[in-house]
């Protein structure tokens, strides 16, 4: 195992003492470091935002911290076993997908999450760009599933079910638009991307990326997708604590995992038909061969989309652009 930054052992030991001072002598001790390097540390976190009193004779006391997703944030709330216990934290990347993809080839070991503050160039579903301004969770996490590759596409519903349920216990009820978008209120608030690399009989890594509208305003969101986007802040009223929805992300992620890979891929899918926003209704499929219309009734055993045809017959899709027309009467 990795070791974690010797930032991590400081903002660890600061926040184990939030209710007192911790001195310098044990601050060094607990974060195996000098006592010349805690001080060097320290400036670095107040540089990051947090509020660090210093009293000659007493030490260091940690007043506040700031919203920002570091590894000494996310880690002591976590309640996993494997997932998210190592996190590497960027200011800003490109796409913490493409980082992700490059670790993994690299070997780096299953559970790892790659999270960063902001993207420049976040990525969507064929390709599109994902808006990923500060304020959001942009994370991606690396699977090694011993599946076919056939068995992948069961991982999009998945990660939608895991998001939906992490939402939940923010107070709002989301919904889950196939093939990867979580709506909230009728507007979009997380997009999924599934990546992989696979052989003809296994899978050598998944990844699955999230992004999450979180605490930014609406004029942080693209003109052009106002009328069908929304953050969490703006639907609560308020700002969520992201560190917290990270970490019940990642729970609910590891739950789903295990119960997935043990044989429980029905009640996943139960779980994601439950919070469809789509089942029964009339909608349009965009395919590469052209558009769909009928009746949304379901996925199949692998997520892929089921739609009644106007003539009465059932066609299985695997990938394609849904838009919901209306409720059928």
């Amino acid at each position: 195992m990795k070791k974690q930054p010797t930032e991590f052992a400081v903002i660890k030991a600061l926040n184990k003492n939030r209710d007192g001072y911790i001195s310098g002598e044990e601050l060094a001790a607990a974060s195996s470091i000098s006592r010349a390097a805690v001080w060097k540390h320290i400036n670095n976190l107040r540089e990051k935002g947090y509020d660090i009193e210093a009293v000659s004779r007493l030490g260091y006391r940690l007043v506040s911290s700031p919203d920002i997703l570091i590894p000494g944030e996310i880690i002591p709330i976590l309640k996993t076993k494997s997932l998210g216990k190592r996190i590497i934290h960027r200011e800003s990347v490109d796409s913490t997908n493409a980082l992700a993809k490059s670790l993994a080839e690299e070997g780096e070991r299953e559970g790892t999450v790659v999270i960063a503050e902001e993207q420049s160039r976040g990525k969507g579903r064929l390709g599109r760009n994902w808006s990923s301004p500060v304020g959001g969770i942009w994370l991606s996490v690396i699977l090694r599933p011993k599946i076919l590759p056939l068995e992948a596409s069961r991982f999009t519903l998945l990660a939608a079910v895991a998001v939906a349920k992490a939402i939940e216990r923010l107070g709002v009820m989301p919904e889950i638009k196939w093939p990867n978008d979580i709506l909230v209120n009728g507007k979009k608030v997380c997009g999924i991307l599934l990546e992989l690399s696979a052989q003809a009989d296994k899978i050598d890594y998944l990844v699955i990326g999230f992004g999450i509208n979180a605490n930014f305003g609406l004029g942080r969101i693209p003109k052009e997708a106002r009328d069908r986007a929304t953050t969490l802040s703006e639907a609560l009223g308020e700002k969520i604590d992201r560190r917290r929805l990270v970490a019940d992300l990642l729970f609910e992620l590891e739950s789903g995992y295990r119960h997935l890979t043990g044989g429980g891929w029905k009640d996943i899918l139960k779980d994601w038909k439950k919070r469809c926003a789509m089942l029964h209704k009339s909608i349009s499929l965009s395919t590469l061969h052209g558009v769909v219309e009928g009746e949304f009734v379901g996925v199949d055993d692998f997520g892929a989309i089921r739609i009644k045809l106007p003539d009465g017959g059932i066609k299985n899709f695997a990938a394609g652009d849904v838009t919901v027309k209306k409720r059928l009467t």
